[in-house]
């Protein structure tokens, strides 16, 4: 299998770098351990109106993926005729004669080397560098979060002479990065200095939550924001990137704030759905990590409801700081939610500190690893009107399968969840 994997990586990248080659695009390469997808969907949105821009896919993030992402094409999975296909494809896709201006491109790392692999042919024009948490996603596979920090910073190293660096002007690690930097540097967020700096944060209501609202203040004016269809404060940090970038490409930032207020954020992440009995789900199923699920029972706390209810499953890859993880988002849990129900053994922490914490016992539900249909289903029936419910897990994990059986209209799941091709429809 691993030589297989060797073989289509090879080809793939092959073709990914004769096509950059032979058609000189400018790129947009987006990093980080938080909101890499949410990030680059933002820029899509800002900019597509006025240039031609393809972004990837997904979260096509991967030595696969990268390179599927700039030969256009799909990612066949395990059927061998498809991969030949894609192959020939991309072949011919070198002598094409119409390709995007701009590419918006995610790049991750799952092991220590992988953003290295992919940097040194790729050298990006713009870095959006979104941040790493003091506990990242995939630490697991790395000796610390400092190691995490510096495999995310290597695409900087292969940033192109002349080009622009855009931080996170709220993390910590990012500030280091700016001090190093010399070249052009944007930054974004809520702390004073930024160069894109939001204030007055509020979310907006219709009958229920519907969204956010923002000011963003940037070179001595201010600019009204709106995001529709989610919450969450990264959803706003995903709209200030989008915004500094276009503030570097020449983009009048009020166009470009104006196209995102068009912007629906993707799927699973603090998507706002209607949920059975007149309920409200936030629907935050795509990934978690210890700093995301903060976010999401912080934001779960602000939303006007009459029941909070989180329903929290396990937070995967996080090695030797899970347990301490899990439990500091007990105590969150313990201060934001009305009812928490936990969905695997890791989760079970979760539950343990929310009720040392001061939650009634009759307050909390335990489910067991693969028990995330089970959960829906004998929980869709005591929703009611005004509960706001937040779903949160590792991947892994499918509670996106939980969400389906509390929303109002499941015939919509396919254009509204995480995870509804048939590849992973298959999987158990």
């Amino acid at each position: 299998m691993r030589i297989l994997r060797a073989f289509l990586v090879l080809i793939l990248t092959w073709e990914a770098r004769l096509v950059l080659y032979r058609h000189l695009p400018k790129i947009i390469a987006v990093t980080g351990s938080v909101g890499k997808t949410t990030t680059k969907d933002a820029i899509y949105a800002a900019i597509s109106g006025r240039i031609r821009v393809r972004k990837s896919l997904a979260s096509f993030n991967s030595e696969i993926g990268v390179p599927l992402t700039i030969l256009g094409l799909g990612n066949p999975w395990s059927n061998p005729f498809l991969w030949l296909s894609v192959f020939v494809k991309g072949f011919l896709i070198i002598f094409a004669k119409d390709y995007p201006e701009w590419l918006i491109l995610e790049v991750g790392a799952d092991r220590p080397g992988d953003i290295r692999r992919i940097a040194k042919w790729l050298k990006p024009d713009i870095v959006v560098f979104t941040g790493v948490p003091e506990i990242p996603v995939h630490v697991e596979y790395f000796d610390s979060p400092e190691a995490v920090f510096r495999e995310k910073r290597t695409l900087i190293e292969y940033l192109k002479p002349g080009g622009a660096l855009i931080l996170n002007g709220d993390d910590i690690r990012a500030k280091e990065l700016k001090a190093e930097f010399r070249g052009l540097t944007t930054t974004y967020g809520f702390e004073e200095g930024c160069d894109f700096l939001a204030s007055r944060e509020a979310i907006e209501y219709k009958d229920g939550p519907v969204g956010l609202y923002v000011r963003v203040d940037h070179a001595g004016s201010s600019v009204p924001l709106s995001i529709q269809g989610a919450l969450g404060r990264p959803r706003i940090y995903g709209a200030l990137a989008a915004l500094a970038v276009s503030d570097v490409m020449h983009i009048d930032v009020v166009s470009a704030a104006g196209s995102l207020a068009h912007w629906t954020p993707p799927p699973g992440r603090m998507r706002i759905i209607p949920g059975k009995n007149g309920s409200t789900i936030i629907d935050d199923t795509y990934n978690s990590s210890p700093v995301a699920a903060l976010s999401a029972l912080d934001t779960l706390k602000e939303v006007q409801g009459k029941r909070r209810i989180a329903i929290l499953g396990d937070m995967m890859e996080l090695g030797k700081y899970s347990a301490a993880a899990h439990r500091t988002v007990g105590e969150r849990a313990a201060q934001c939610a009305d009812q928490l129900v936990t969905i695997g053994f890791r989760a079970r922490a979760i539950g343990e500190v929310a009720l040392d914490g001061g939650m009634p016992e009759k307050n909390i539900r335990e489910y067991e690893q693969r028990e995330a249909t089970r959960a829906g289903h004998e929980l869709s029936s005591e929703l009611k009107e005004g509960d706001i419910v937040l779903v949160k897990g590792s991947q892994s994990m499918r509670m996106e399968r939980t969400v389906e059986l509390l929303i109002a209209h499941p015939e919509t799941a396919k254009d509204t969840l995480v995870r509804q091709d048939e590849e992973w429809l298959a999987k158990p």
